[in-house]
């Protein structure tokens, strides 16, 4: 956001404030803070104005604006009403040398998953892809789709829903106590680099906010399903803060995904290119790989796709 209009914002969020007092504490003529004001109102920030000045009185946008503002993370915020992919968007920002942009749109028209599945994204959803340029090797990647989990799934808790994780990169609302549950978000990590170093590496997380389950597939749930709608605006800031929290600590963020796993202790099917396997869950490791006890002993598992199994 333009460093003059946070200012603005930061003076008129607790109480009136004159033009004049704006311009003056500013270094602006009072025609710029007229300007500033009008394009705020126009990025959807309520402001008022009466003979003693102007007030920030509510937020009501979703966009760009109005998402960094306030935001405790260092992300810039590039929004779109409708766009094909926010990965692919970002992949755009990214091979152009950007870093800590937050690509979010209110729908996605040709959003994809994992081995690029087709992926609901209807507007009222939350879709969102974050450009870093982390310092680790491609094998410790993982670690910030686990992030991203982590993130989405504690941004979900705080709204109410009981979210969980299903490895590797589902957040997910359980049914009943076998392993069965209901996907509220996807996770889809991209990355550029070479053997030793990652040049760029985006996480794509789409979450079912407020949508109704109806316009969804079969198995897939909501927020407005489980709680009612959100303020998508505040979840997004939560969702990046935790983020970015958690990709600076890296170390910390296993044992946290560890406290929200669903999968861990579920007898799981993982479809593999080499083949199926059929154990126990019980560990995820330092890299994000899942450990599996089976008939012929432990065995662990990078990548794959993940099923809860029915006890026998």
């Amino acid at each position: 956001m333009n460093e003059t209009r946070h200012a603005i914002l930061e003076a008129i969020a607790d109480g009136p404030v004159s033009g004049p007092e704006l311009a003056d504490d500013l270094d602006i003529s009072r025609a710029a803070v007229w300007k500033h004001i009008e394009t705020l109102r126009k990025s959807g920030f309520e402001i008022e104005s009466d003979a003693s000045g102007y007030e920030l009185t509510e937020i009501t946008a979703y966009d760009g604006p109005t998402v960094e503002y306030g935001l405790e993370a260092p992300f810039s915020v590039e929004y779109h009403d409708s766009i094909e992919s926010t990965n692919d968007r970002a992949r755009e920002r990214a091979t152009d040398g950007e870093s800590d942009v937050a690509v979010l749109a209110d729908e996605q028209v040709g959003g994809r998953g994992r081995l690029e599945r087709e992926w609901s994204a209807p507007s009222g959803g939350i879709w969102v892809s974050i450009i870093s340029r982390p310092e680790i090797t491609p094998a410790s990647a993982p670690l910030y789709t686990l992030a991203a989990s982590v993130a989405t799934a504690n941004a979900a808790r705080e709204a109410g829903v009981d979210a969980r994780i299903k490895w590797p990169n589902d957040v997910v609302v359980p049914v009943g106590e076998d392993g069965a549950y209901r996907k509220l978000a996807g996770i889809l990590t991209e990355m550029e680099g070479e053997t030793d170093r990652i040049e760029w590496l985006i996480v794509g997380i789409g979450i079912n906010a407020n949508i109704d389950a109806t316009a969804l597939p079969d198995g897939a749930t909501t927020i407005r399903e489980e709680v009612g709608d959100v303020d998508r605006r505040l979840f997004v800031q939560r969702l990046l803060e935790a983020f970015d929290n958690h990709r600076r600590d890296l170390e910390g963020v296993v044992p946290a995904w560890r406290e929200l796993a669903l999968t861990l202790g579920q007898r799981v099917r993982i479809d593999r290119p080499e083949g199926e396997l059929v154990g126990e869950a019980v560990d995820v490791t330092e890299s994000g790989a899942l450990a599996l006890e089976t008939d012929d002993g432990r065995e662990t598992v990078a990548a794959g796709d993940c099923e809860h199994l029915r006890p026998a």
